[in-house]
């Protein structure tokens, strides 16, 4: 049996060293600061209570000290790769620290590998928790980039992270993941100049010495939800699309497809449908997804009425072996899966230990692929 990569999410906003980060978590420890500072709320269905927090406390995660704690936790519980949610606003990179001085300066580095998602999205103040019941949609930067910021983009990634030795590749092509298809296409000008721009980047991947370039894409469905705040909710048609030649995809959120606003178990259900589609209906490789859970109340101050129930470790377990599953089906594909989170609190899927389940979702995939 091969060896299942698994590869969690990581929202890297957990440090102040970045200085534009003050403008949404003034007190100066990232969006710990408004996990911190949730309390309480009045929902129409009693109170809704003060979410759990981090076992491990409020930890800069640019501190490499404390991820070396992390990796070794990761690791010992079979997540052996991150994807780190990666920016570029208003011309320069945006929330670096946490992959530049935190990953990449840890000594234990090379237990794990590392791959880049460009989480090419609008910025609002939805990060800032005394703007967001007002004014969260209003944007503070555009996701979209020109041709001319695509092409700085493609140098620095090349450059400064694919070069790494812990860059994550599939058959030797560094994997380099987009969120949103919208504004990638809006900001260079359409279908045929974005795979234009896309040519580019492979080329100039390959001019730098690798194989290829394995593009992964987030797969949403054909209506698309914003219950996050920051997605324009819509996407391409298929024969878009399918011009742009991805490589393979996967998701980064089940609420991007469905209804979180129920029972775990049920959201399986439909998770389940949601491989077979695309199993039938894409003729690129799917890596199958698994989600926490979903809550992004700790984001604001009124109650947010769409909030994932009975998401416990056991139950996503129980999601962990769909994916594991649908792998063992597939065998022509890399054994990839990929978990939202390892670190989104704000939107309460994450699998770092808290003060409600412990160290519970991380045993649950250690017990579906520690070893597998």
């Amino acid at each position: 049996m091969l060896k299942t990569d698994v590869a969690a999410y990581v929202w890297p906003a957990y440090t102040g060293d970045e200085k534009r980060s003050r403008m949404f978590w003034k007190e100066g420890m990232g969006e710990w600061q408004s996990v911190k500072n949730s309390v309480p709320k009045i929902s129409p269905y009693g109170i809704y209570p003060e979410p759990a927090k981090p076992l491990w406390g409020f930890v800069n995660e640019a501190d490499p000290y404390v991820m070396q704690m992390q990796i070794d936790a990761a690791t010992d519980h079979g997540i052996n790769v991150f994807i780190y949610d990666w920016y570029w606003y208003d011309t320069r990179p945006f929330l670096e620290h946490c992959l530049d001085n935190g990953f990449l300066k840890a000594q234990n580095n090379h237990k794990m590998k590392f791959y880049l998602m460009w989480a090419n999205h609008d910025a609002n103040h939805l990060w800032n928790k005394e703007l967001s019941d007002t004014c969260g949609d209003v944007v503070i930067w555009k996701g979209a980039q020109d041709r001319k910021q695509f092409e700085i983009i493609v140098k620095r990634v090349i450059e400064k992270y694919f070069s790494h030795p812990c860059y994550y590749k599939i058959n030797g092509c560094p994997v380099f993941m987009i969120y949103e298809l919208v504004n990638l296409t809006e900001g260079l000008g359409g279908i045929e100049e974005t795979k234009r721009a896309l040519d580019y980047f492979r080329n100039e991947v390959v001019k730098a010495g690798f194989p290829g370039l394995h593009l992964q894409v987030a797969a949403w469905n054909s209506n698309g939800n914003n219950l996050s705040g920051v997605d324009k909710g819509i996407g391409l048609s298929r024969d878009e699309f399918n011009a742009l030649c991805f490589d393979s995809m996967t998701h980064y959120q089940f609420v991007h497809f469905t209804s979180m606003n129920r029972d775990y178990l049920e959201v399986l259900e439909d998770v389940k449908a949601q491989y077979k589609l695309i199993n039938e209906n894409y003729n690129i490789p799917y890596y199958p997804h698994v989600s926490v859970g979903w809550d992004n109340n700790p984001r604001f101050r009124s109650f947010i009425d769409h909030v994932c129930k009975n998401n416990t470790p056991e139950n996503f377990e129980n999601g962990l072996r769909l994916a594991s599953d649908y792998l063992d089906q597939h065998p022509e594909l890399h054994r990839l899966v990929t978990l939202n989170s390892w670190n989104e609190w704000t939107e309460t899927s994450y699998l770092q230990p808290d003060t409600k389940y412990g160290y519970g979702y991380l045993e649950a995939v250690k017990r579906v692929f520690k070893g597998k």
